[in-house]
């Protein structure tokens, strides 16, 4: 099984960009888009099922915005569309994907740059978040997190973590979820395979062009699974030179 989670930031934008002909290399069995700000009937889905891609869509209400989607070439056994949390639906933010026995869960996390409503909602989500994923764990036991956290862990996860503490997506409560998700037994897959690589980015601002050419950039994508699935992990990566978008696509293969 190989995954590939991409925030597209607009999945129109991203055809545009080419990404119809970088799918056509094959990159995975399944691919987890976040921010498609599209609805299905906005998409050419020809153009994707061609290349044997099943897609399953969750877009917010609210038109132009948020919204996740599933493109897998792997039947689906069962696929829930949101967590149950009204807001979080209202803005299509998670999709929820059942292969045999494993679940794919497939997330756009809230961003909380835009102003301190913004962040209080995203400790809000963050926390209704896990006590969703752990309530799942109760009947679903082997879970794949995968999609853009808005959080970068780790002082490794990001290019300037002193001039970056005060910032939203590294401050340190935020940095405290993720340390308590992981402890909930989670394992970050790009970590397990990469432990102390450093300068491995997956976003970079588009305010100033040269901050991807210099690589200044935060680790906020990821590709998370229970603890029991770790052995079945193969490779984990990160693909920076494609460029569709302000992120770029991350990479996780396992051995079921």
């Amino acid at each position: 099984m190989r995954i590939i989670s991409y925030n597209v930031n607009g999945l129109r934008a991203a055809i545009k960009k080419g990404l119809i002909e970088w799918l056509k290399t094959d990159p995975a069995d399944i691919i987890c888009l976040q921010e498609i700000k599209a609805e299905k009937e906005n998409i050419d889905v020809a153009l994707i099922e061609d290349l044997g891609y099943e897609t399953y869509w969750f877009s917010a209400q609210k038109k132009g915005y948020s919204g996740v989607a599933i493109f897998t070439k792997i039947k689906i056994d069962n696929i829930v569309y949101g967590s149950k949390i009204e807001q979080s639906d209202f803005e299509g933010r998670v999709i929820r994907a059942d292969f045999g026995d494993i679940s794919l869960i497939n997330a756009y996390y809230p961003s909380g740059t835009s102003g301190e409503g913004r962040q209080t909602y995203k400790y809000k989500w963050l926390d209704e978040f896990l006590d969703y994923l752990n309530e799942l764990k109760k009947t679903r036991k082997h879970l794949i997190i995968c999609g853009d956290y808005n959080i970068a862990h780790k002082a490794l996860d990001i290019h300037d973590p002193k001039g970056n503490k005060n910032s939203s997506g590294f401050l340190p409560e935020e940095r405290a979820w993720m340390d308590k998700f992981l402890a909930n037994g989670f394992v970050d897959t790009f970590r397990t395979i990469h432990p102390d690589e450093p300068h491995c980015y997956s976003w970079w601002s588009q305010r100033f062009p040269s901050v991807r050419l210099q690589n200044k950039g935060w680790r906020i994508d990821y590709i998370c699974i229970t603890e029991d699935l770790k052995d079945k992990l193969t490779d984990a990566k990160i693909y920076p030179d494609v460029k569709q978008s302000d992120h770029c696509p991350i990479y996780a293969a396992f051995k079921l």
